[in-house]
C-alpha cells in the first residue's frame, strides 16, 4: 500500500515537472515553460503582498496549482525564485506604465495619478515592486541585482517620456519623482490612519506635479 501511494504521488509530481522514469521528458518544453510562468506569476504577487518571508514555497506552488515537490524542477532555491519574481514584477509594472502613458497627453501626470492613488495603495500584490519589496531587498542580496536593473529601466523611461517643467536635469527630476513617489506609497500603506494615508498620497502627488 505504501508503495502504491508513493508511486501515485510520484506520478503527480512527474506530471508537473515534466519528467518520467530516469528523468525523461514526458511533456514538451512549452508545457514546462507554462508551469514555470505560473509559479513566477504567483510568486510575484504573493511576495509583493506578504514579503519574501511571508510567502512560502508551498503556498506559492499551491496558488500555481502545482505540488510542493515540483518546485525544484523549476528553481534550484527560493533565492533564485525571489530574484526571478522581482524581475517579473518589474516587467509587469513596465507594461502597465506603458499602457497608461502611451497615449496620455501628459504622461507624467497620468503616472502620478495612478501611482499615488488609493487603488494602488490598496493592491500591493499587483502593484509596484519598489514600494512593496524595496525595504526588504535592502537586506536581501539575491534579488538586489534585478531590483537595481528594474529601477534603472524605470528611470530611463521617465527621462525619455515625461515632459519636465523644471529644466536642467531630466535624470535628476526622474530620480526625485520616483524616490518621492515610492516613499509616499510606503508611508501611505504603513500608517493606520486612513485620512493621513490619503493626505500623504495627495500631498506628494500635488508636489511632484511641479517637476
Amino acid at each position: 500500500m505504501i508503495a502504491i501511494i508513493f508511486n501515485i504521488k510520484r506520478g503527480i509530481e512527474d506530471s508537473e515537472t515534466g519528467t518520467g522514469e530516469a528523468g525523461n521528458m514526458r511533456y514538451p518544453a512549452s508545457e514546462t515553460a507554462k508551469k514555470h510562468d505560473k509559479i513566477l506569476k504567483q510568486a510575484a504577487r504573493l511576495f509583493r503582498e506578504r514579503g519574501f518571508d511571508g510567502a512560502g514555497v508551498a503556498e506559492i506552488m499551491t496558488a500555481a496549482g502545482l505540488t510542493h515537490g515540483a518546485f525544484y524542477a523549476h528553481f534550484p532555491s527560493k533565492d533564485v525564485l525571489e530574484a526571478e519574481a522581482v524581475d517579473r514584477a518589474f516587467a509587469q509594472s513596465a507594461r502597465r506604465v506603458y499602457a497608461l502613458t502611451a497615449n496620455a497627453g501628459d504622461a507624467k501626470q497620468a503616472f502620478l495619478d495612478s501611482y499615488l492613488s488609493g487603488a494602488h495603495r490598496d493592491r500591493p500584490g499587483t502593484g509596484c515592486a519598489m514600494a512593496a519589496l524595496g525595504p526588504e531587498i535592502a537586506r536581501e542580496s539575491a534579488a538586489r541585482k534585478p531590483f537595481t536593473q528594474g529601477v534603472k529601466h524605470m528611470l530611463d523611461g521617465m527621462v525619455r517620456r515625461f515632459r519636465w517643467k523644471r529644466k536642467g536635469s531630466e535624470r535628476g527630476n526622474a530620480i526625485h519623482l520616483l524616490s518621492a513617489a515610492v516613499g509616499a506609497l510606503i508611508l501611505a500603506r504603513a500608517v493606520d490612519d486612513p485620512q493621513l494615508s490619503d493626505e500623504i498620497l495627495e500631498s506628494v502627488r500635488d508636489g511632484l506635479t511641479s517637476l
